[in-house]
């Protein structure tokens, strides 16, 4: 097993984007309620909570991403798909990364600039692409499923490998 690729019909890399995207889904929420003027402080120091959070799970979720696309075979539908996903949450990060940096002083002064929440809401919107880009990954190209749709529910769930699992990954 590798720790950073997770066990076959569990990889580590999509739970973790769940995590990064819901971070910085609240982030992006916070800093639009903080524009609007609710709670202003307080949605402020949210917003840029979150974006660090974000940052530091994204870290994380970026090398388990890592792991999985170096095993695809280059120059395949799914590789050209899956490094898509890679550019665009790359970027993404980016753009948060640099909402947190440029819209530090304002966290301090209690509220979300207007050149923060501009690179916040483009970071969210390419993190929205790599999001539907990353289920395609999934649910088309159908990267790491097994399709065991009759394996007994306590060894599908069980979090060791089982030969068939191991032989499905394959």
């Amino acid at each position: 097993m590798n720790l950073l690729r997770g066990l076959p019909g569990h990889p580590l890399h999509p739970p973790l984007t769940d995590a990064t995207i819901g971070i910085y889904t609240a982030a992006t929420a916070f800093g639009v309620l903080s524009a609007l003027g609710v709670s202003d402080r307080n949605t402020a120091t949210a917003w840029w909570l979150a974006l660090v959070l974000g940052l530091v799970v994204t870290g994380l979720t970026a090398i388990t991403g890592l792991v999985d696309w170096l095993g695809i075979t280059r120059g395949t539908e799914l590789w050209k798909t899956a490094t898509a996903h890679m550019v665009a949450m790359l970027t993404a990060t980016v753009f948060f990364l640099l909402a947190a940096s440029f819209g530090h002083g304002g966290y301090v002064d209690g509220e979300v600039t207007g050149g923060a929440l501009i690179l916040t809401l483009v970071g969210f919107g390419l993190l929205t692409l790599g999001g539907w880009l990353g289920g395609t990954v999934v649910f088309v190209h159908g990267m790491r499923v097994l399709s065991l749709a009759d394996e007994p529910v306590e060894r599908a769930v069980a979090p060791v490998a089982h030969p068939e699992t191991e032989a499905a990954e394959d």
